[in-house]
């Protein structure tokens, strides 16, 4: 699986687990050069307190644009350590 923006390959992996409809991939999958940690935190009821990435390529910044959940709940472990997209990433095989 891929996730592009902007018609740019941020992550690659065949390493994805899927929660809630969201492809979370490994995060040595992602390209480094195009994130940047956020001081965005959201909560979700059953995972916990997510962080946030902005996806930059070249001048291009999606604000938020990839989430992950550093420390999850029990019963989320699924998702540790694995990043997550929206806001016009695409992912696709």
């Amino acid at each position: 699986m891929r996730a592009i923006w902007k018609g740019t390959t941020i992550a690659e992996s065949d390493d994805i687990v899927e929660v809630e409809g969201n492809a979370y991939f490994p995060l040595d999958a992602l390209r480094p050069e195009h994130f940047k940690p956020s001081d965005t935190h959201t909560t979700c009821p059953w995972k916990g307190r997510a962080s946030y990435y902005d996806v930059v390529v070249g001048e291009d910044v999606n604000a938020d644009a990839a989430w992950y959940y550093p420390s999850p709940k029990a019963g989320a472990e699924a998702v540790t350590g694995r990043v997550a997209f929206w806001r016009g990433v695409e992912v696709r095989p």
